[in-house]
């Protein structure tokens, strides 16, 4: 039987996540709880149906086709319980303002490996596809089978991790994966915690073992105003990566606010609503400074 994982999104034609030109792939599920997620529809490991307010033009379509009555419709007013949800989708189908969006789909190996051959052409010569999340390696085994597809086909592939997962699930991946994308917050262990919900140790512990399997390695450093900005937090993890040797670039994302509507959309809390943006003046800073470590900042 197929393996199987719930699809989020597809992006086609990105240019930011690895090289060249490629197809995305963002499964569902993450083990980290940062504050500033900027995609709190793929933390759940579960279908979850989102709820965009400004958009319902009060239809009551959904009301009709619900079958355990989340939707109603009083005096005009659409509201939803989201605790009576079961995320079967029906409402979205018909749905006349496009107010409601299920976020994740099931889908095979085989039906992953359609989407991204058909957009194969695009790849030469150094692109190819990316599986994202969300954490993929939660679906160690579903991107293993999905890349050894892929890599009879010729196409690059790449892992974009947080590198919470065991290392096994690396070591189902590593035979057919091309690049891994990893992402560093902080080093400081205890402010990982408080702003993750998690732990840094086994992200450096799986990327020092990493690094010894000789695959390229790109480090993705999201930059957060009051968390890994000041001169210290920068010099800590320019100190960590000069160690690496099969670390190819340092990549610098920096914050933006974009998600708010989706963390009311999806019934989360937005956990930073009102932050100061990093300036580009701020940007060029910190990546002046983590060269100095002899690193190849982006």
């Amino acid at each position: 039987m197929s393996l199987k994982a719930l699809l989020l999104d597809v992006k086609r034609f990105a240019v930011h996540d690895g090289p060249g030109i490629r197809t995305t792939l963002f499964l569902k599920g993450c083990p980290l709880k940062c504050r500033w997620c900027h995609n709190p529809e793929s933390t759940s490991p579960e279908q979850e149906l989102a709820y965009y307010e400004h958009k319902c033009i009060q239809c009551g379509e959904c009301v009709s086709v619900c079958p355990v009555h989340a939707h109603t419709l009083i005096d005009g007013k659409h509201f939803f319980d989201r605790s009576k949800c079961i995320a079967c989708g029906a409402c979205e189908d018909v749905c006349l303002g496009r107010a409601l969006k299920l976020f994740g789909r099931e889908v095979t190996v085989e039906d992953a490996c359609k989407i991204v051959i058909v957009d194969c052409d695009f790849y030469e010569p150094d692109g190819g596809v990316t599986v994202s999340g969300g954490e993929p390696l939660l679906h160690a085994k579903f991107c293993a089978e999905l890349f050894k597809c892929l890599k009879e086909c010729g196409i690059h592939c790449a892992i974009d991790t947080c590198g919470t997962v065991s290392w096994e699930k690396f070591s189902e991946v590593l035979p057919y994966t091309d690049l891994f994308l990893y992402d560093l917050k902080h080093v400081d262990e205890e402010l990982h915690i408080e702003y993750t919900g998690s732990s840094n140790k086994l992200i450096f512990e799986n990327l020092e073992k990493l690094d010894r399997c000789h695959v390229p390695i790109e480090i993705r450093i999201p930059l957060i105003p009051g968390f890994n900005m000041d001169a210290d937090s920068i010099n800590a993890m320019g100190e960590k990566l000069r160690q690496l040797s099969s670390l190819t670039v340092v990549r610098l994302l920096a914050y933006h606010n974009f998600a708010g509507s989706k963390y009311e959309a999806v019934g989360q809390t937005n956990t930073m609503p009102k932050v100061t943006l990093p300036s580009s003046e701020l940007l060029h800073n910190i990546a002046d400074a983590l060269r100095k470590f002899c690193l190849i900042v982006k």
